[in-house]
């Protein structure tokens, strides 16, 4: 019997120090508490141990309930962290998104 061997490949970024300059002056100009207004949050239950997070309009993630503990992933499919409670599983997300989709705005009222 044999047994495969699954190996991932392996991809190395290097940035020079000006673009990182760059960057960073970028995300200060526009990422600021002053000018973000986070967009609204809506929770679904398509199944019982499952929230999914609607994130203005866009898919957000999603909190699934495994055992004891709720695993939370983002709008990528990326890991985010797992939780005791619910409340800090949907945070985490929230406090996430917020990072990870900063020029979503909540709609006008």
């Amino acid at each position: 019997m044999s047994i495969a061997e699954f190996h991932r490949p392996t991809t190395e970024a290097k940035l020079d120090t000006e673009t990182i300059d760059v960057i960073t002056a970028i995300e200060a100009e526009v990422v600021t508490p002053e000018t973000v207004d986070h967009a609204r949050i809506i929770w679904s239950r398509p199944d019982t141990r499952l929230w999914a997070a609607n994130y203005g309009g866009y898919y957000g993630g999603t909190v699934d309930l495994q055992g004891t503990h709720y695993f939370v992933s983002d709008t990528f499919g990326q890991y985010v962290g797992d939780y005791r409670t619910i409340e800090e599983a949907k945070a985490a997300l929230v406090e996430r998104l917020a990072r990870v989709l900063p020029t979503i705005s909540r709609p006008a009222s």
